[in-house]
């Protein structure tokens, strides 16, 4: 068999070499990697900043910073985590890297429009951090940037806000190449029913960051042009309408978090029937529910807004609509349980994760439920409990997903393996850190607790005390799990192409993948879920 040289030894373009064939590569791969290594950067920062968020509040009064100070952390903790890691992180590391694999095919559409997108992530990187240290101090809106505040405040917004807006824009080219690639680039015997779910869910949440992005994009640059030129569209001093940046915001960020959460449901969908030994149950409901969520959810943002002021009628709608939009979420996750039940399970830190992934989305689920009533949740809005649920859905959800797909497609993107009993210890580490870090949250948002103050009554300090011991934990299971991968490098265990015994075709290819991704022409099975032969092989 003539070898196909590894897409670490040939550098695209072929004339370049060096650090240039990394900067101006065409490979979908290599932007893969150089994606995981700047988001795997950014993640590191936005956590050390919430860890040290969690210690101010620790106790009670000043502890390791003063109150501005906390107001621009928890600032910048929320927009690097949002924009920078939970957005991009699946779909710009693994989708980059596995859905051309996945499809059959060699490259993504456009290769040139991803080269372009990664250094839009990069500058809106350097933006972002570039503007701590210019203007007129650290941003202190919060990842929001509610008006009037944020067109008022004499600090650095401006250039925090542009760097959104251009995270926007690599984030509509990232999704237009997906959706151009999965109707154009599939390997010609490819159907829409053998298409992987990982794939789906990229192909579904490409969609809504075509259509919803934009919005955001508009509303950013209008909070810039409100404070360079007063032209009072949201001050209400000026006439303006500080509700309506709230509608336009959230028309596009609560579709946003089916951005963040959507890839982590395609990556849970993988590793299941992997490890299952058995096709996933309910293909078709899982596809029907993907592109179900992308719709649903793109039509209840304004359960943000119930103490806004809104009509009854409009609060009875959205409500509907967010009970409804639970349902097709429900569908996942009977399907992922129903493929569990009476299969061959073999256990593995990928598997773990994506378990432990169930259990923290369905209780940041069932806390959804309770903030989409607008009854309770004119109780608890804009407090703690708030907090706990968005991180139960995103971190809980959309962070612990990465893990698994980190762990599970570690050793094809690097050729090596990784310890398993670290990552064991470091699983676990990081759940029980979570749980304890967020539940005391839960209940001091229903004791009253309100969320970005900097200081609290003596009632609420036991809750806090006992939070920051879990982001203590928490802290410290994840930093566990990155260092134990990077020491995979240096014991270089070498992986097979197919470790997992997967049956998707990223895993019918050396690891790593050689350059052009297959040797020969791929074999498409006529179910991506057949494990037949591979259970066959194993025998």
């Amino acid at each position: 068999m003539v070898h196909s040289p590894s897409f670490f030894e040939t550098p695209a373009p072929a004339h370049l070499t060096g650090i240039k064939a990394w900067l101006l590569t065409l490979d979908h791969k290599r932007l893969g990697l150089m994606y995981l290594w700047a988001v795997l950067f950014w993640f590191v920062v936005a956590l050390t900043v919430g860890f040290l968020v969690r210690v101010e509040l620790m106790s009670m009064g000043p502890t390791i910073m003063s109150a501005r100070v906390y107001n621009s952390a928890f600032t910048l903790h929320g927009v690097i985590m949002i924009f920078l890691f939970i957005i991009p992180a699946i779909p710009a590391i693994f989708g980059n890297f596995f859905l051309p694999i996945q499809l059959g095919t060699d490259d993504v559409f456009f290769p040139r429009l991803n080269l372009l997108s990664w250094y839009l992530y990069m500058l809106g990187g350097i933006l972002a951090i570039g503007s701590l240290f210019t203007g007129g101090g650290f941003p202190d809106t919060g990842w929001t940037f509610y008006v009037p505040f944020s067109i008022g405040t004499k600090h650095n917004v401006p250039m925090t806000v542009f760097a959104a807006f251009i995270l926007g824009m690599s984030s509509m080219l990232t999704g237009l190449n997906f959706i151009t690639t999965v109707h154009r680039k599939r390997a010609p015997n490819m159907g829409w029913m053998q298409i992987p779910l990982f794939t789906w869910s990229l192909y579904a949440t490409a969609w809504v960051q075509l259509l919803a992005t934009p919005v955001i994009s508009i509303t950013l640059l209008l909070v810039i042009i409100e404070r360079v030129f007063q032209i009072g569209l949201f001050d209400p001093a000026r006439g303006g309408d500080p509700i309506l940046y709230q509608h336009l915001f959230w028309m596009y960020s609560h579709p946003a978090v089916y951005v963040m959460i959507l890839p982590g449901m395609g990556v849970i969908s993988e590793v299941i029937p992997t490890f299952s030994r058995k096709a996933i149950f309910g293909y078709k409901a899982i596809v029907a529910s993907s592109m179900g969520i992308a719709i649903a959810g793109s039509l209840v943002w304004a359960h943000h807004m119930y103490t806004s002021g809104m009509s009854d009628t409009a609060v009875f709608v959205f409500s509907l609509l967010t009970f409804l939009v639970a349902i097709p979420t429900a569908v996942k996750v009977f399907s992922w349980v129903a493929t569990l039940y009476r299969a061959a399970i073999e256990m593995t830190p990928p598997l773990l994760l994506a378990l432990i992934f169930i259990y923290l989305f369905c209780v940041g689920g069932l806390t959804g439920l309770v903030l989409g009533a607008a009854g309770p949740d004119i109780h608890v809005h804009d407090t703690h409990f708030v907090v706990a649920h968005f991180h139960f859905t995103m971190f809980g959800g959309t962070g612990f997903a990465f893990f698994a797909a980190l762990h599970y497609w570690w050793p094809k993107m690097f050729g090596i393996m990784y310890n398993f009993r670290r990552a064991y210890i470091a699983a676990i580490l990081a759940t029980v850190g979570f749980l304890f870090h967020y539940v005391p949250m839960l209940i001091l948002g229903l004791q009253g607790m309100p969320r970005r103050y900097y200081d609290y009554l003596p009632q609420y300090a036991q809750g806090n005390a006992l939070a920051a011991v879990g982001g203590v934990l928490l802290f410290a299971g994840v930093l566990l799990m990155l260092v134990n991968l990077l020491l995979s490098f240096r014991s270089r265990r070498a992986a097979p192409a197919n470790p997992w015994g997967g049956c998707t075709l990223e895993w019918t290819v050396p690891s790593p993948p050689p350059l052009h991704n297959f040797e020969g022409e791929p074999r498409v099975l006529d179910y991506p879920y057949d494990f037949s032969e591979v259970l066959r092989n194993k025998c």
